[in-house]
Order: structure tokens, then C-alpha cells, then sequence
């Protein structure tokens, strides 16, 4: 069985053939499911989803471009939910910022903010961190030194050789589509670095499709395509490589039923 540990089945894309969506992957060896919290707006659906389906669960938190939506109590109606098992993706994100260095300094310094607040926010009620990074690896390797005291999940490695430390602080790192990609390589040469231990497999769906098919909707079916990519740059066995990361998602996400 795969874990599609993030993947945003709560987007509108999917809702004219959801079920259809879930068919193909459980046809692919994925089984189950965790919706990251990104926009606020689409939270509840995501709730909705895990209530309604048995093999889909839920973190809450808010992605870094939608920072200033950020409103911890909204999120703290949900944290405790049965099938809410992290909190995230939260982060930092320079990739855009704004045009003016008065306007760039505001920006991080939200950013950091509500991603600081939301470290707190899963050290207070233990659960793990779904971690996105981009452009920010030194702040975020920092932040997360400083002040997380819970296990958590890099995901969508971005490949900073830099973040491999955090790996003995309880650190996972999602592999996703972006390995399969031609232009892959620094991603293809760190990646035999990760500890097998601590390798979780996601798709980030909508986003990120793996080859062949880039520049599609993305869906969990693909986390076979992955997984594939990854076993064969490991020189593992698929299914010994599949075991590995399930049980590492098992222990990762403690609310997730097997």
C-alpha cells in the first residue's frame, strides 16, 4: 500500500470526478491520503472529504503566500478532529516576492511569523509539521532548529543538501513528481543521500505531475510513478522501497489508521 502524503484533493479540479480520482488510485497500490492545509478557504472541505471517506485524513495550517489569511483559532477548531493529523504546509516562500525592499522585508517578516506561530501551534497540541520551502532554506533550516520540538515532514524536497541535517531532529522529506523531471538533477544527485528511513512518497496533486505526463492534473494514481523513480535511483526493490515508506508515514503521522 502507498500513502499519498500530500496531496490537495480538497482543490475545485476534482470535484466532477472525485470518485473516479480515488478509483484509479487505489487501482495504482494507493490506498490512503493526507489533504495539507494551504487556504484557509478550502479547509472545511478537506474535513468534509475526511469525514465522508475512510482513508482520507487532514492537516490544518496555511501555505506562506496566503499568510495573511492566517487566523490560528479558525485552524484550532479543527486541530483536535480524529482525522486531523498534522499541521500544515506552512513555511516560507521567497520565490515571489514583491518589487520594493520595504515591501520584501514585510513580506518575510510575516511569512516568519505565521510560520513560527504555527510551530508553536503543533508543538502544543504534538503533531507533526508539513514543511514547504522555497528559496528560503536557510531561514526555514533556522526557524525549525529554534523552535520546533515535534517530527515533521519536508515537502517537495528542494533538494539543499543543507536540509539533510535536519534529518536527526525528525525530519522526513517528500519525494514527488519533480524527480522525474529532466531537468532534475540536483534533486536525482541528493537524493541517494536521504536516509531510506526517512523517505515519504507524495504527489502534491494538482501540482507537479510526473513524466509522461507533465503539464496534466496531476492525481494520487501517480504516486506509482514516484515510487517507481525513486526505487530504481535507489537500485531498491519497489515493493521492499514501497514497504519502507509506508511504515515511514505510519510512524510520521501517528493518526493514520492502517
Amino acid at each position: 500500500m502507498i500513502i499519498d502524503t500530500h496531496c490537495h484533493l480538497d482543490d475545485e479540479r476534482y470535484i466532477e470526478d472525485f470518485d473516479e480520482v480515488l478509483e484509479r488510485a487505489k487501482e495504482a497500490g494507493v490506498k490512503q491520503y493526507i489533504i495539507p492545509g494551504a487556504d484557509p478557504k478550502t479547509l472545511e472541505r478537506a474535513v468534509e472529504l475526511s469525514e465522508k471517506y475512510d482513508d482520507i485524513y487532514f492537516a490544518v495550517g496555511v501555505h506562506p503566500y496566503d499568510a495573511k489569511n492566517y487566523d490560528r483559532e479558525f485552524l484550532e477548531q479543527f486541530i483536535e478532529h480524529k482525522k486531523c493529523v498534522a499541521v500544515g504546509e506552512c513555511g516560507l516562500d521567497y520565490y515571489r516576492l514583491p518589487d520594493t525592499q520595504e515591501e520584501i522585508e514585510q513580506e518575510k517578516a510575516l511569512q516568519k511569523e505565521v510560520f513560527i506561530d504555527q510551530i508553536e501551534l503543533a508543538n502544543k497540541y504534538n503533531k507533526p509539521l508539513i514543511v514547504h520551502i522555497r528559496e528560503a532554506s536557510l531561514d526555514s533550516k533556522n526557524i525549525l532548529k529554534e523552535y520546533a520540538k515535534v517530527d515533521g515532514v519536508l515537502h517537495c524536497y528542494n533538494a539543499n543538501e543543507g536540509l539533510l541535517e535536519l534529518a536527526d531532529r525528525g525530519f522526513y522529506f517528500g519525494i514527488g513528481g519533480v524527480l522525474t523531471f529532466k531537468n532534475a538533477k540536483k534533486l536525482v544527485n541528493v537524493y541517494p543521500k536521504i536516509p531510506l528511513e526517512k523517505l515519504l512518497i507524495e504527489t502534491d496533486a494538482p501540482y507537479l505531475t510526473p513524466h509522461p505526463y507533465r503539464g496534466k492534473r496531476n492525481e494520487p494514481a501517480y504516486c506509482k510513478l514516484v515510487l517507481s523513480k525513486m526505487a530504481e535511483l535507489r537500485n531498491i526493490d519497489s515493493t521492499e522501497l514501497k514497504n519502507i515508506t509506508l511504515e515511514n508515514s505510519k510512524r510520521l503521522f501517528k493518526g493514520i489508521i492502517s
